[in-house]
């Protein structure tokens, strides 16, 4: 499970794709410039963790069924686990993604997003509450930068258009 948020800009997907068939090295390299112009907002997301929510998820748990444990929830391995990740496949719902690959993360993120439960109600206890289909800190912290983001990515794909254009 990972929280994630996402940027649109519109053909970008096909933009991607037609790299590949092109020139595999064109498609590294604009991977390479998403993830470059995308680094503020991850910043921001992993600055956006600075402590631990509640006091009971330092501690070690699992579901009685998994053998996955899904918590101690820390600064540090939530702060590694935002990921930035291009998804170019036709049903994908965003193409570059940031998400949090730590499970422990991923849950304190999504917990109540859907339904309400008893994680959800502690966190709003303590005043981080969360909209559906929204995430409690990653989201609002991409939401700023994004302007620079959306603006950055479409002056890069004008450029790899014109390189794309003026090798064929």
């Amino acid at each position: 499970m990972s929280a994630t948020t996402t940027i649109e800009i519109v053909g970008i997907k096909k933009t991607i794709n037609s790299l590949r068939k092109i020139d595999p090295q064109l498609q590294k390299d604009f991977k390479a410039d998403v993830n470059q112009i995308a680094a503020p907002a991850v910043q921001a997301a992993k600055n956006a963790y600075t402590n631990v929510p509640l006091s009971g998820m330092k501690y070690k748990w699992r579901e009685k069924d998994r053998e996955r444990l899904n918590f101690p929830f820390t600064v540090s391995k939530a702060k590694n686990g935002v990921k930035v990740r291009i998804d170019s496949r036709r049903n994908a719902v965003g193409v570059i993604l940031i998400e949090q690959k730590d499970p422990a993360a991923a849950i304190f993120e999504g917990a109540g997003r859907a339904n309400p439960n008893k994680l959800n109600t502690s966190l709003l206890f303590v005043g981080l509450p969360v909209s559906p289909g929204r995430t409690r800190l990653i989201g609002p912290a991409v939401y700023k930068a994004r302007r620079n983001i959306e603006a950055e990515m479409t002056k890069m794909i004008a450029k790899t258009m014109r390189t794309v254009q003026s090798e064929l």
